[in-house]
């Protein structure tokens, strides 16, 4: 059927559909439609003009090519005059003439083609952009703001240390703090399938909110694990350090029962900055808790998206939180525990309600006393911290 009907003339076909239809009777429009891949339309023409024989042969048949030609192509000089109503609401870079943009909307631009005499849709300025090679475009975050001396040297160095663990079966975590959230009934961006039209306050001002949603994850580089605190007060070298604890009693000691070290990846910044001694001695304080030595080794500035943490856990945790109004940390803690991959990605929450303080001075002679060993390459972003024996 589908070889005859390509064979015929456009008249033809239509009566060649309209025929086939009629015999199957009910449904059959749609199913003609469907097998011979024309619209419904051109059926029930072809159906009228059976039903009516007389005229059958009074609509001649159309070359190809024939029909109503669009407004692109039979319009005198559109292109130009398209563009020259777009040169002026278009900017672009100066040195390069590939990137423009204009701000101007279909309909403003149809409405200001109207104004010099030529009337044309939506659709057909839609045509122009993408004849004229406007596209669409959404600002990727791809240029780096800056770059780090011996960035190179510190990430071959990491890659040798996360070999050199795993060869030994030792705990490789990269951690990081997660973007900042406010508890309550405030907007945030996203979509969800529900009943019933979710109010929020017109203004997500933080004095509204009811509460802070501090996540601070630990990614387990071998086993694809995660486990996440949602800290509610400050993001502070403390709270790192606490949230590393709470990892190590709660799941760390139960995968790794016989580890002899800690590796742990993370930013050059934040509450973990390599720059901050407070970090150290709040480290300090936790490998003397766990018996347990820590290595860090910090990302080199301005390439914290290479950490495992940021592409393995947050952006599927980010999924998981879209959308959804966080009015309790409870409905935070679900929706996190809920984050899953293809890959068998696991998370467990832990909320921990403790108050830090920010401000916080490491002691006078820590720098005397204490047990942090700096590697001798690159010793700023590779250290050790070493327990009591």
């Amino acid at each position: 059927m589908t070889i005859l009907y390509q064979t015929l003339s456009e008249k033809d076909q239509r009566l060649y559909a309209a025929a086939e239809a009629l015999k199957l009777g009910y449904g059959g429009i749609m199913y003609i439609s469907s097998v011979l891949k024309c619209d419904r339309k051109t059926i029930y023409k072809g159906i009228w003009e059976l039903n009516h024989p007389e005229n059958i042969l009074k609509n001649g048949i159309r070359v190809k090519g024939g029909g109503r030609k669009q407004s692109i192509n039979s319009i005198p000089d559109l292109d130009e005059k398209f563009l020259d109503v777009i040169r002026n609401y278009t900017a672009g870079d100066p040195m390069d003439e590939k990137i423009r943009w204009t701000n101007l909307t279909h309909q403003q631009i149809a409405d200001k083609l109207k104004e010099v005499g030529v009337e044309i849709s939506r659709k057909i300025v839609k045509k122009l952009f993408k004849k004229h090679g406007y596209k669409k475009r959404k600002a990727q975050k791809s240029l780096s703001t800056g770059s780090s001396k011996d960035r190179n040297e510190q990430f071959e160095n990491i890659a040798l240390l996360r070999a050199i663990y795993k060869a030994l079966g030792n705990p490789i975590i990269s951690i990081d703090t997660k973007k900042k959230e406010l508890l309550g009934n405030l907007y945030r961006d996203g979509f969800l399938y529900t009943l019933d039209v979710q109010k929020v306050f017109d203004h997500d001002f933080p004095h509204l909110a009811d509460g802070i949603i501090i996540p601070h994850g630990l990614y387990d580089v071998l086993k694809n694990k995660a486990f996440v605190n949602i800290g509610t007060s400050k993001d502070t070298s403390e709270f790192a350090c606490d949230s590393i604890r709470e990892w190590w009693y709660n799941q760390g000691k139960y995968d790794y029962p016989n580890a002899s070290s800690i590796l742990i990846l993370c930013d050059a910044g934040g509450s973990n900055s390599y720059r901050h001694y407070i970090f150290k001695e709040d480290l300090q304080k936790l490998v003397d808790e766990i018996g347990i030595e820590i290595r860090i080794a910090h990302y080199p500035s301005y390439a914290s998206k290479w950490n495992p943490i940021e592409h393995k856990l947050f952006c599927h945790i980010t999924r998981s939180l879209k959308g959804v109004i966080l009015k309790s940390y409870d409905i935070v803690k679900e929706l996190i525990e809920s984050t899953s991959t293809k890959t068998g990605l696991t998370v467990t929450a832990n909320l921990m309600k403790k108050t830090y303080k920010i401000g916080r001075k490491y002691a006078e002679d820590f720098k005397e006393t204490m047990r942090i060993i700096f590697d001798e390459k690159l010793g700023k972003w590779n250290y050790r911290a070493i327990p009591i024996k």
